[in-house]
């Protein structure tokens, strides 16, 4: 942790405001005992088999020495205290609502670094989307640790401040914070900021996994719906369902058959389903608006299309 961080006051988890300010300001926040230990412990638990039975990774950014695996709702009960933990999603809507009518669930993933595996190399989430940098937040990143993380074993590295300097792909390693935690902390970025997994060089594998938002009209990094088809996902909760590509993001994007997805959660669904608007208030007032000018011959002054 750097000198500026450690003399401040850290705000308490339920102070969800506070920490996406210092997203903002830093690009990146720690928020110590942000789940219970024992909750961590458990979720583990249930993915310590998968992880020993999970080939290494191919390529050079995945990493040869590493292990990643998602699908996390479907592998444990004790994964969705984590995606839809309270004050973490407070904080996402906080950075991303600005962009999009919703979020989304980008991805759940496992990552395990083993002895022997160099350091990843620097680099931004957001740049898999290829859009606009420096004005919008398209992604939340949140990593959780199972074992404890080291500048030894691995530990996230960031660059603090990367995300107000996007024209630099490279940025000096002595600008960087190793993200050291213990089980229950919880490492949140910015898709904008700088950063990389760090390299082991210890005897033991440190353990830890990834959660992460995006806006809602882009495409998840992972395939949700066909990690969490309908037939799993109608068992979820109807907050994680939506998060997981159940529902629409206003005006009427990731509809099916014209209606929400949500619909293919139920038991019984319409063989012949008309099409139904799910517009925001804003929108449903635009239209009426112009159809009311029209109607009376009036002119009508185009206006930017509200989110």
């Amino acid at each position: 942790m750097n000198a500026f961080t450690a003399l401040r006051t850290e705000p308490s988890v339920s102070d969800a405001a506070l920490w996406a300010e210092r997203l903002r300001e830093e690009g990146y926040c720690i928020i110590r005992n942000a789940a219970p230990a024992e909750d961590v412990a458990a979720l583990a638990a249930d993915l310590d088999q998968r992880f020993v039975q999970t080939p290494h990774c191919e390529g050079d950014f995945y990493g040869t020495r590493t292990k990643r695996f998602g699908g996390l709702l479907k592998r444990s009960r004790h994964a969705e205290k984590f995606v839809a933990h309270p004050e973490i999603l407070e904080i996402a809507q906080d950075i991303l609502g600005p962009f999009c009518d919703r979020f989304q669930l980008n991805l759940t993933q496992a990552i395990e670094i083993l002895p022997g595996q160099r350091a990843q190399a620097p680099h931004r989430d957001q740049d898999m989307w290829r859009g606009e940098t420096g004005r919008i937040e398209y992604l939340v990143n949140v990593m959780w640790p199972f074992t404890p993380f080291t500048e030894a074993n691995g530990a996230t590295i960031i660059w603090p401040g990367s995300h107000r300097r996007q024209k630099e792909l490279l940025m000096p390693i002595e600008e960087a914070i190793f993200a050291e935690m213990q089980p229950g902390d919880a490492l949140l970025f910015l898709g904008s900021t700088l950063h990389a997994g760090g390299a082991n060089r210890t005897q033991a594998g440190r353990r830890g996994m990834i959660i992460s938002y995006n806006l809602g009209w882009l495409k998840p990094f992972e395939n949700q719906w066909l990690v969490y088809p309908p037939a799993i996902a109608r068992n979820f909760s109807p907050q994680l369902a939506a998060l997981v590509g159940y529902q629409q993001h206003r005006p009427n994007l990731g509809n099916v058959e014209g209606r929400c997805p949500s619909l293919l959660l139920h038991d019984a669904l319409p063989d012949h389903a008309g099409a139904i608007d799910e517009l925001s208030q804003a929108q449903a007032d635009l239209l009426a608006a112009y159809f009311e000018a029209i109607e009376a011959g009036l002119p009508f002054e185009a206006r930017e299309i509200p989110r």
